[in-house]
């Protein structure tokens, strides 16, 4: 399942109020027919704070525990004063230090940042240049004293383009869950939006280990699937780290009958990257590219929370391949016959 149609009006353009006050459509995977309609066997409707309800002791629940960045910055290019937008994807290794560092970004307006080109921030504090361009990214070198405290400063949220609004101080926390730590995604990890610190709380009384692992989700996530990805198997390269006390929960959990429960498509690319890379004798962290599509086999992952996701995009695909095209199909046909929210904002899934 790659498309579907949506209406404008069903996509979030702020997140529940309180978090866990979200709605959860619960969609089981059991082997056997495949739901047509409202098939009560399949599908179940509940609020996101009643997840401890379809939890049990000795499941081990994985969330990533990344921080996104303030990664959008705004200035003008030199002697023409015309406006541009930045989005700081990475930090290059090259050219970083006290007074410069160099970072692969998005601009806006794309086709005018050409290499040599001089820009301009915080009135003429801030000065970067465009040093060259690659598959619609820039490698662009900031400079000045402090350069590093003054993007920090510069930078806002980077929301995504569907979420068509300014954007509100409140998403500084909005878009950011309650456990995040590692900072360096330009993206939040979306299923763990809903949680709060007293759900958490709650599914560690019920006996559920909690856990965490770091990955960076990269603007690539909202990019549709193209030939290229599909005739390679690969996506866009993200970083991450599993620690060793996530590692020895997960295989306790599954010696012990429980399940591995991933939250988010990002944890579920993460496990199965770092079982696929074991299995193969590799090294099992640092980046992975893989791309998980109908047909791929899981290795780690019992169970999954995600949102609804874009048409088109890989992280649809990763869904259908845990849940099945066909019952994903007709689950977002009952989530958007039921109003439930999409997108970043939106409520949740969660695939037992």
């Amino acid at each position: 399942m790659l498309n579907y149609s949506l209406p404008k009006e069903r996509i979030a353009l702020q997140p529940a109020e309180p978090r866990d006050s979200a709605r959860l459509l619960v969609v089981r995977r059991e082997k056997g027919t495949v739901p047509s309609g409202d098939s009560p066997q399949f599908f179940s409707h509940r609020i996101f704070r009643d997840l401890p309800d379809l939890l049990k002791a000795g499941d081990c629940l994985v969330l990533n525990d990344t921080k996104v960045i303030p990664a959008r910055i705004y200035g003008r290019k030199a002697g023409t004063g015309g406006k541009v937008e930045l989005l700081l994807l990475s930090e290059a290794e090259e050219g970083s230090g006290e007074r410069a560092k160099v970072y692969r970004c998005l601009g806006q307006p794309a086709k005018n940042l050409k290499p040599g080109m001089r820009l301009q921030f915080d009135n003429g504090v801030l000065q970067a240049e465009v040093l060259s361009w690659q598959e619609g990214e820039r490698l662009i070198r900031f400079e000045g004293r402090g350069v590093e405290q003054a993007l920090k400063r510069l930078g806002e949220m980077p929301l995504p383009p569907y979420i068509d609004r300014a954007v509100d101080p409140r998403d500084a926390d909005w878009y950011q869950t309650v456990y995040a730590k590692q900072a360096g995604a330009v993206a939040a990890p979306t299923a763990g939006l809903h949680f709060t610190p007293e759900l958490l709380e709650r599914i560690r009384a019920k006996g559920v280990r909690v856990c965490f692992l770091t990955l960076h989700v990269g603007w690539g996530t909202f990019k549709p699937v193209g030939d290229r990805e599909l005739e390679s198997g690969k996506l866009h390269p993200e970083r991450f780290q599993i620690p060793a006390e996530t590692i020895a929960a997960i295989e306790q959990a599954k010696k012990s009958g429980g399940r591995v429960i991933a939250v988010g498509t990002t944890v579920v690319r993460a496990l199965e990257t770092a079982a696929l890379r074991q299995a193969q004798g590799e090294r099992t962290e640092e980046n992975t590219d893989l791309f998980i599509r109908p047909g791929f086999e899981f290795r780690v992952v019992d169970a999954m929370i995600t949102n609804f996701h874009l048409p088109g995009t890989s992280l649809l695909l990763l869904v259908s391949a845990f849940a099945g095209e066909e019952r994903i199909q007709h689950a977002y046909q009952e989530a958007i016959a039921k109003g439930y929210r999409f997108y970043s904002y939106g409520d949740a899934m969660v695939i037992l």
